[in-house]
């Protein structure tokens, strides 16, 4: 894989299902992924706080609605969103689900879980 077709990590990725959840995290070292529905208020609320993090780390940061994908929503235990992971090579390392977060506590969460 070259590095064009690796995730641009200034950016914010939606990714549609489970299958490019895992194509995604699979292609860096360090991403964050936000678990959201639509209609969430808070999830809409963390758009430009994911697009901070996206710009201020070298993390992959990416949204996915798991409402129509039960395995994930199972696989992710996905009881409320805004449900965000930091994957590690492409495995799940740290989560949080605890409502609305502020753009410098995401960024650090994100560098501490990611290092």
């Amino acid at each position: 894989m070259t590095d064009t077709d690796r995730p641009d990590t200034r950016r914010v990725t939606d990714l549609e299902d489970e299958a490019t959840l895992d194509a995604f995290v699979s292609e860096t070292s360090v991403a964050l992924v936000e678990f959201y529905t639509d209609g969430c208020g808070i999830c809409a609320q963390m758009e430009p706080v994911l697009d901070v993090v996206a710009k201020k780390t070298d993390a992959a940061v990416a949204t996915v609605n798991p409402r129509d994908d039960p395995p994930l929503v199972d696989r992710f235990r996905v009881q409320s969103v805004p449900l965000f992971v930091v994957f590690v090579d492409g495995e799940p390392v740290a989560r949080r689900a605890e409502g609305y977060v502020g753009a410098e506590d995401l960024t650090s969460w994100v560098e501490s879980a990611g290092a």
